[in-house]
């Protein structure tokens, strides 16, 4: 049986909505496993009471102030990517009325103030083919995703060169990664030099409470229950960026004095997370 994925919006009582997230995939014998995540309804949240360290938290929001330009965001699944690119733009908007477009697979966010368009492949309703039309709606900050394949990452690019602001994820390892993912997908140094603003590599990691003498459990009221992970960021800036060599872009090492792994160290140092998380969330 072929592998399903898809969403719904469940109703458990009256006028209340659980919006879910339904994956399958059945082993040799026809045995069936089936993942239920469930997606949690925020209508706003505050960044900076689930950040670890707030340095990286202030470049991101003086970032989003810029007109045009590319963020990437990168970050195992379920570390909060589309939570921190939403909430960038939320404060964004209270500033000045904007037109902003999110295209998803599926909208996991709703939000009644951007025009969210969910990708819909079978219909041709592909990233490629919606941020091709949402260019045509003179937007001022378009969201993506994910960035997916060649198609999707050149047009983020055209998107960028021709006065959007985008922001939008890919898959990588760590924010250097990230280089050598979109010089994969056929996008040139010399692109990427012109339009990045920053790359932004982000892991949510459990914090250490003194109480349970470990990783803050559940029923523990020391932190609120939405606070017992907090979100590591990695910013790359342009200015960083832009002293990388065009000859070792597949092997793109520079010492930062704030990269994830640093950070990571300083974290543990300050105590805010134990030693075996530190191993646990290290990037070789």
């Amino acid at each position: 049986r072929r592998p399903q994925s898809g969403s719904l919006s469940y109703e458990f009582s009256k006028n209340e909505f659980q919006d879910l997230r339904l994956s399958t995939i059945a082993n040799f014998q026809g045995q069936e496993s089936l993942v239920i995540r469930l997606l949690e309804i925020q209508t706003e949240m505050v960044l900076e009471k689930s950040t670890l360290l707030p340095q990286e938290l202030e470049m991101m929001q003086r970032l989003i102030q810029y007109k045009s330009g590319l963020i990437l965001f990168s970050g195992p699944v379920n570390s909060g990517k589309t939570t921190t690119m939403y909430e960038l733009v939320r404060n964004r908007m209270k500033q000045s009325k904007m037109q902003v477009i999110s295209i998803e697979d599926p909208v996991e966010i709703k939000e009644d103030n951007f025009l969210q368009i969910q990708v819909n492949e079978k219909a041709g309703n592909t990233y490629e083919n919606s941020l091709k039309a949402s260019l045509r709606h003179h937007p001022d900050i378009i969201i993506v995703g994910e960035i997916r394949d060649e198609e999707t990452a050149r047009m983020a690019i055209r998107g960028a060169l021709t006065g959007h602001l985008i922001i939008a994820s890919i898959h990588a390892k760590n924010a250097e990664g990230v280089i050598a993912r979109m010089n994969e997908l056929e996008v040139s140094l010399e692109m990427l030099q012109q339009t990045i603003l920053a790359i932004v590599f982000q892991k949510l990691v459990p914090i250490y409470c003194g109480l349970c003498e470990d990783n803050c459990q559940i029923y523990c009221t020391h932190h609120p229950i939405n606070s017992k992970r907090a979100a590591l960021y990695d910013v790359l800036t342009s200015e960083e960026f832009q002293s990388l060599r065009i000859d070792n872009v597949k092997e793109f090492k520079v010492e930062r004095p704030r990269s994830f792994n640093q950070l990571l160290r300083k974290v543990l140092v300050y105590g805010f997370i134990s030693e075996e998380t530190y191993y646990q969330y290290y990037i070789p």
